[in-house]
């Protein structure tokens, strides 16, 4: 699948984004290896930590689905902001360890911007397992 197919998909799943606080509908879509995409959107809550996050909710979709990290390729991310819609540091610590390190992400905007990273990139250092051992 193509980077525009999988940036459709993210705009695909923002019409699902429950976001009365923000006003920032997020859409996300996850390609894996098969082919198979999930989609995510933000769903938010009075309470704001008890909100989800469209990248992780695509993610943890595709984890309850059988899905692991070595069947996960690429992510796209979408919102209507000025510039290309980038993870926030909760997703980009949940990504470092459930998402490849090279894998692709594009991050965009609906007018026309993207910009293309990796989580190794959007996050070099990363807390971890290794971290935790004394």
């Amino acid at each position: 699948m193509k980077a525009e197919s999988l940036i459709e998909k993210a705009i695909e799943a923002r019409k699902l984004s429950y976001s009365p606080y923000s006003k920032i509908a997020i859409g996300a879509a996850l390609l894996c290896k098969d082919g198979q995409v999930f989609m995510g959107a933000n769903i938010e809550n009075v309470s704001h930590s008890l909100s989800m996050c469209a990248e992780r909710s695509a993610l943890y979709s595709a984890l309850m689905h059988g899905y692991k990290k070595a069947d996960f390729v690429a992510l796209a991310i979408t919102a209507d902001t000025q510039e290309a819609c980038t993870p926030c540091g909760a997703c980009r610590q949940v990504f470092s360890e459930l998402f490849p390190k090279e894998g692709d992400i594009y991050m965009a905007n609906l007018t026309g911007k993207v910009f293309k990273s990796t989580i190794g990139e959007l996050l070099p250092f990363a807390f971890s397992k290794e971290g935790l051992k004394s």
